[in-house]
């Protein structure tokens, strides 16, 4: 099967569900907040579900689970850029909302219970939307690695070619490699043949990584 953070629709599913679970979040309460006709720069607010709100308060978290909930319709890497942005707005909101408590600066309203809800928060859309994404090393099929990050344009018709299997022996080996990549993932495979998807699993450019399987393999022989 295939790993959570190289399949594209897992990783398109995560992003979605963690930016479309945190936008509703907060139009509930933002929506509740509205209903009530709190003051709208209160600084002490009123309470709902534990935390405190106002009307300016409520109206920020309408505005950022809409934009959250677009997010997750439009899917693919906008779910994760958003998830990721908003997720760092919340734990700064955290941060720099827990210093104003108690002062006249206090336009949200904030209080201990909305401090720790924005630093979930936050953590929950940086640490899911960013899944799969920001790594030092992710796998060649991952929908974030530099292949599909910078696909080759027009102009590139040359760094293509050099990707691309020449001779019977380069086509060979790139067979081998992608039937044993195959079977590995789908759970099968030998010992050997995991080790050798493992020597040339840190090698980025596709020529380099056929040559490297084409020496280990002999010939890219799948049954090494």
């Amino acid at each position: 099967m295939p790993s959570l953070g190289s399949d594209p629709r897992l990783l398109n599913g995560l992003h979605r569900v963690s930016s479309a679970l945190i936008g509703v979040t907060l139009w509930v309460f933002g929506g509740l907040g509205i209903t009530n006709n709190l003051d709208f720069f209160s600084t002490t607010g009123a309470p709902l579900f534990g935390m405190t709100t106002n009307n300016l308060l409520s109206a920020v978290s309408l505005v950022v689970g809409t934009v959250l909930v677009a997010a997750a319709v439009r899917g693919g890497r906008m779910a994760s850029t958003v998830s990721v942005t908003v997720g760092a707005l919340f734990m700064l909101s955290g941060v720099a909302n827990v210093l104003l408590i108690g002062t006249p600066y206090n336009i949200l309203s904030f209080r201990m219970p909305n401090v720790v809800f924005s630093l979930l928060a936050g953590l929950v859309l940086l640490t899911l939307g960013g899944y799969g994404r920001f790594t030092g090393r992710l796998p060649s099929d991952n929908p974030y690695s530099d292949e599909q990050r910078h696909p080759v344009d027009a102009e590139g018709d040359e760094d293509r070619d050099q990707r691309l299997p020449h001779g019977s022996a380069d086509i060979e080996a790139a067979g081998s490699l992608a039937e044993t990549e195959r079977l590995v993932a789908s759970g099968g495979g030998t010992d050997e043949q995991r080790r050798l998807l493992a020597e040339v699993g840190s090698i980025r450019d596709l020529a380099e990584r056929r040559r490297a399987w084409q020496e280990l393999t002999g010939r890219g022989s799948t049954h090494a």
